[in-house]
């Protein structure tokens, strides 16, 4: 599709198999501050790690990504619907919608084009909530090593938009008044060898690997292993959310 940046096709069932989920508390969150429990359009759905969170909580989301290869490792629920479309056109009626989320997406949107389909598609005070993660947090001595990786040795390689999620999406415009968000973090008890997963669904590892031909994988995983010396052993693994929301005006 026109415009479509996509980092992640080429290794759908990885980016489905190590992306984390999100809390239970996010969703009802959202459910407590939109007009009603209807309809969801998440869009950049991905492989539907937001989606099926969502439907716990809403009668019906539409998940949509530009793409196919995406949602053909999507997690299925029987309240989500996958659709394959871009962010500017999402096939739905005018008013439709209680709420419409991008879940680690919108830095890769032409927000002009996602904000004007959003205003079209929400009824009257319906939310828009958008939100990313950055930091990966497991202990200080662990945390340091993380940072190095992603900001020293393969930083240079992260695509254009990804410097939104730096800020918390704190740089990007939004098109409503906000909506203060209580404090939200994503889980998972992983063992190393499942967070070097997480790692290499990274737009940045893939590109670094293009490009100088060498897998830095193996490089970080010897780096953590001097505070986390066996790969089996399971520990917390913490990323705090940056939500931004706000409601249509009625």
């Amino acid at each position: 599709m026109d415009g479509f940046s996509d980092h992640f096709s080429a290794h759908a069932s990885d980016y489905a198999q190590h992306r984390p989920g999100y809390p239970s508390e996010l969703s009802t969150f959202l459910a407590s501050i939109a007009p009603g429990r209807g309809l969801v359009w998440d869009c950049g759905t991905g492989s539907g790690q937001a989606a099926v969170v969502l439907a716990e909580d809403f009668d019906h989301v539409v998940a949509t990504d530009a793409s196919a290869a995406q949602l053909a490792h999507a997690r299925k629920h029987p309240r989500v619907e996958y659709r394959v479309a871009p962010e500017r056109d999402s096939g739905l009626p005018d008013g439709s919608c209680d709420l419409v989320t991008a879940a680690q997406a919108a830095h890769w949107f032409d927000l002009t084009a996602f904000y004007k389909e959003v205003d079209r598609v929400l009824r009257p005070h319906g939310v828009l909530a958008i939100w990313c993660y950055n930091r990966t947090l497991v202990e200080p001595a662990i945390d340091e090593v993380i940072v190095a990786f992603q900001y020293g040795r393969v930083g240079p390689y992260w695509p254009s938009g990804r410097e939104h999620t730096d800020s918390g999406y704190r740089t990007m415009p939004f098109p409503y008044e906000r909506i203060e968000v209580p404090p939200l973090l994503m889980r998972q008890r992983w063992s190393r060898a499942q967070l070097e997963g997480y790692f290499d669904t990274w737009s940045s590892v893939r590109r670094f690997r293009q490009v100088e031909g060498v897998d830095p994988i193996p490089e970080i995983a010897r780096d953590l292993s001097a505070q986390w010396p066996d790969p089996s052993e399971v520990r917390e693994v913490r990323w705090p959310l940056c939500v931004i929301a706000g409601r249509k005006p009625g």
